[in-house]
């Protein structure tokens, strides 16, 4: 079978969670990596000379486990579906071109800035929002590590446009997309945008 690795990258609280669960359960044989599983534990998290704990940064995470995780889906698909309860379609109904492929859905804020994990992709997607709503929709969230006051403008947002330049120096073929459009709206485009390129590799 085929393989076909999907990066959903982008700002915080852009609707990539959202976008990435409506895929999985419309794509065939669809399995999910998310990057914020990968956060190291709060107390090895620095304080910055921001004056705030560096959680938006690559330094953040255990980027070797989650590029061995990815390596892991890479060498057995089936048997990572497997393990995570995906149910992949019997091979036996051959005819179908979806049963000629497994997909991997890699989820998360820092995805095209990791070098060994840079060429894993067939396709890469970027969802943006102004900086306006994206500190609205920040405030409307509820996190496991409160925000503390002026964590928005003083880390979250110059990390983000640090790191957005330092990807867009990578020159990965990005394809970027506006988070401001309605759910369905995005859905539809990327979907679409994934089901054009199987035809094109099936």
């Amino acid at each position: 079978r085929m393989k076909f690795i999907i990066g959903i990258g982008g700002v915080t609280n852009a609707g990539k969670t959202t976008l990435t669960e409506r895929l999985i359960k419309n794509l065939p044989n669809c399995c999910v990596i998310h990057q914020d599983d990968f956060f190291k534990p709060q107390d090895q998290i620095e304080f910055g000379e921001d004056g705030f704990k560096q959680w938006d940064v690559i330094t953040s995470l255990d980027m070797d486990a989650m590029v061995n995780t990815v390596k892991g889906w890479m060498e057995n698909p089936e048997k990572f579906a497997r393990s995570h309860g995906v149910t992949v379609s019997p091979k036996s109904d051959s005819s179908d071109p979806e049963h000629k492929i497994h997909i991997l859905i890699i989820e998360g804020f820092l995805l095209y800035n990791y070098k060994p994990l840079l060429d894993v992709y067939s396709k890469c997607y970027y969802v943006t929002i102004p900086y306006g709503e994206c500190k609205r929709r920040r405030s409307m969230r509820t996190y496991t590590v409160p925000d503390p006051p002026g964590l928005f403008d003083g880390h979250v947002w110059p990390m983000y446009l640090k790191y957005r330049q330092e990807m867009e120096n990578n020159r990965l073929d990005i394809q970027y997309l506006d988070g401001m459009r309605t759910k369905d709206d995005l859905y539809n485009q990327v979907y679409k945008g994934i089901q054009n390129s199987l035809l094109n590799v099936l």
